[in-house]
């Protein structure tokens, strides 16, 4: 869907106000009804169906009425809610035209007041090229309920964050401005993708400096997962920066080492195909053949040193989580015994909840105790005290015990007749009020004659 920032000159505020008011629906809802777009929008005046008419014909939402009548945000319509807030920020003022396209995002120029350029990020997760997301990458984590919008929204944010982190421990990364919703405001990169790059003045260098910072991230506690000549950046300088940063994961992900050589093995097939360059050394066998040779100093996963810095933890970056922190270092302290007990975290909140959902009923059977039960719980305490100390003294013990057990009896009894009170008192007759009354009817009589058939 092509970006039109013109619409966005004739939407008033009422507008913007059903459109945020389906963006809200969207939280719980697929579809969002119209009623409840009308009581979240609280137009002073009326005419929300009138506006969401106006919103359809600009493709800013979409109209369903497979299940019921409906509505929900389009692409269009959350690029239009990322744009004006931005504005109304004063981060920028303006969109110029497309910079590139690709599988996730659209990239757009923007202006600010002063004249400066940069770089608006349109994250577009969902397109028939890459619906696997969800397979992918982490984004959901724990979720099963998900919508592309939301998904895009998280893609953004943790590349914001990624670029920020990146940019203050000195990476060669655009700089990050803002983000809103699915959109990530950065500068603009002089340059081209090395992909489009046909010749390199010094084509050793730029490789060494491109493996250098893959080597440099892992020593942070990142990987890439996507570092290839489509996600470098090189400028008639022949300097170089990264960009692309969602799929970012921890050194310590199951698949840390396979991303790794990955990374590192789409660099050494593009220079050596594009560039003719050799990481090959050849070598003459005994009988006088040439051997080939694997590639001389290609870096190994696990000969990096990871203690430079630690931008996964803070990060949290996929593979690197607070519950694996925390059974890392019981293991390390050695307090075994409480290990397995760290797979129960969490489980107190589902507890209270389903403690808070039981009925009265439940509530009235856990308090209600027989007379039995009472007096074979006193008669186990006594004859626990019996066996202690001298006989004359567990005589004088089971006497006090037997009449502050009488007493505790008491007490209970009387809180079980309160709750059963209270109980009795807070319930209302539903049933009274909800069954049907057939005075006189067919119905009544032959209830009757069953009655009197059955000896009541």
């Amino acid at each position: 869907m092509k970006l039109d920032v013109n619409v966005l000159r004739y939407l008033s505020k009422d507008d913007f106000r059903v459109l945020t008011a389906v963006e809200m629906g969207m939280r719980n809802h697929e579809i969002v009804p119209c009623e409840l777009i009308d009581r979240i929008a609280r137009l002073k005046h009326g005419g929300t169906y009138k506006v969401l008419k106006n919103l359809l014909k600009h493709k800013l939402v979409h109209h369903d009425s497979s299940k019921y009548d409906g509505f929900r945000l389009t692409y269009l319509g959350y690029d239009f809610l990322a744009i004006k807030t931005l504005v109304n920020r004063g981060v920028f003022n303006g969109v110029g035209r497309q910079l590139g396209v690709g599988k996730e995002s659209d990239i757009f120029e923007v202006v600010k007041e002063d004249g400066t350029v940069l770089a608006m990020k349109l994250h577009r997760l969902g397109r028939v090229s890459f619906r696997a997301v969800k397979s992918k990458r982490d984004y959901l984590r724990h979720r099963s309920s998900y919508n592309w919008l939301y998904l895009s929204r998280l893609a953004a944010l943790k590349e914001f964050a990624f670029m920020k982190a990146l940019e203050e421990h000195g990476f060669p990364v655009p700089q990050a401005v803002d983000c809103n919703r699915h959109c990530v405001i950065m500068s603009l990169v002089p340059g081209y993708p090395l992909v489009q790059v046909k010749e390199l003045q010094n084509p050793d260098v730029v490789f060494e400096t491109i493996i250098g910072a893959v080597v440099r991230l892992a020593e942070h506690g990142l990987i890439h997962c996507d570092f290839n000549e489509f996600n470098i950046m090189i400028d008639d300088d022949e300097k170089v920066t990264i960009i692309d940063f969602p799929q970012m994961v921890s050194v310590s992900h199951p698949n840390a080492q396979m991303y790794f050589d990955r990374d590192v093995e789409c660099i050494y097939k593009f220079f050596a195909k594009r560039y003719n360059m050799s990481f090959e050394v050849n070598e003459n066998d005994s009988d006088g053949s040439e051997v080939e040779i694997d590639e001389v100093g290609r870096p190994q996963f696990s000969e990096i040193n990871k203690n430079s810095g630690f931008l996964d933890k803070e990060l949290a970056a996929s593979g690197f989580t607070r519950k694996d922190q925390a059974e890392l270092e019981k293991l390390t302290e050695g307090e075994l015994e409480n290990y397995s007990d760290s797979d129960d975290e969490g489980t107190g909140d589902e507890e209270e909840e389903e403690d808070i959902n039981n009925t009265n009923v439940k509530q009235l059977e856990s308090l209600h105790l027989t007379k039995e039960d009472d007096n074979h719980q006193v008669k186990d305490d006594h004859d626990d005290n019996h066996q202690v100390g001298d006989e004359h003294d567990s005589e004088d013990e089971g006497e006090t015990e037997s009449e502050d057990d009488a007493e505790l009896e008491k007490s209970l009894s009387k809180q079980r007749r309160k709750a059963i009170q209270a109980a009795h008192r807070g319930k209302k007759n539903f049933a009274s009020r909800n069954t049907y009354k057939d005075k006189g009817g067919k119905s009544s009589q032959s209830s009757k004659v069953q009655k009197q058939m059955s000896g009541w």
